[in-house]
């Protein structure tokens, strides 16, 4: 495929995304968002590979925009591989949420391609369960078909498949689309 034909088309399943996409979840998320920093909970936000980098951003986001207290586990590598070598990959977020305290005021937010299951992502599976445990709220921007994130989450953002070829690079770039949106919208109710 030439360069040109590949942008374009990327580019139109780009659009064919924002048409699909639910924006009923995304102000559910933003509602959920807006009552965690009401009752001055904290967020955590999960990801993984590429989700894990987006995760780091989107802290960034939600506490300098959006003026939440916010924290990616992952932006602890220390933490994060002796979790990994000593306990194991599958607890890592669990742990870390438990030594965090994280109760009913936290809400937590998932940023991933597959949502979690009981084959892959077991780790973000785990603190969902943790999440539903301590009566935190969930919120997830996912995609494919939610996996486990969908099934437990409050709001729960998917991000529609458009083209099987390009699921991963369409449902990260999605992620920062929407969190952008939700952190901008908190930050819109302040002016």
């Amino acid at each position: 495929m030439k360069t040109a034909m590949y942008i374009r088309t990327y580019l139109e399943q780009t659009r064919e995304i924002c048409e699909k996409i639910s924006q009923e979840e995304i102000g559910r998320a933003i509602e959920i968002l807006r009552e965690t920093k009401r009752r001055e909970g904290r967020l955590f936000i999960l990801g993984v590979g590429g989700s894990a980098a987006n995760a780091s951003h989107a802290v960034n986001d939600f506490r300098k925009i959006g003026g939440i207290e916010t924290y990616a586990p992952t932006d602890n590598v220390s933490e994060l591989t002796a979790r990994t070598n000593d306990e194991g990959w599958e607890t890592t977020f669990e742990a870390w949420l438990r030594v965090s305290h994280l109760s009913e005021k936290d809400a937590l937010m998932v940023l991933s391609v597959g949502g979690g299951s009981e084959t892959a992502s077991l780790n973000i599976v785990n603190a969902l369960k943790l999440a539903r445990e301590k009566g935190a709220s969930i919120i997830g921007i996912v995609s494919r078909n939610g996996g486990y994130t969908k099934q437990t989450a409050d709001a729960c953002v998917l991000v529609p498949v458009v083209d099987e070829t390009r699921i991963t690079p369409h449902a990260e770039g999605w992620q920062g689309v929407v969190w952008h949106l939700m952190v901008n919208a908190l930050k819109c109710e302040e002016d």
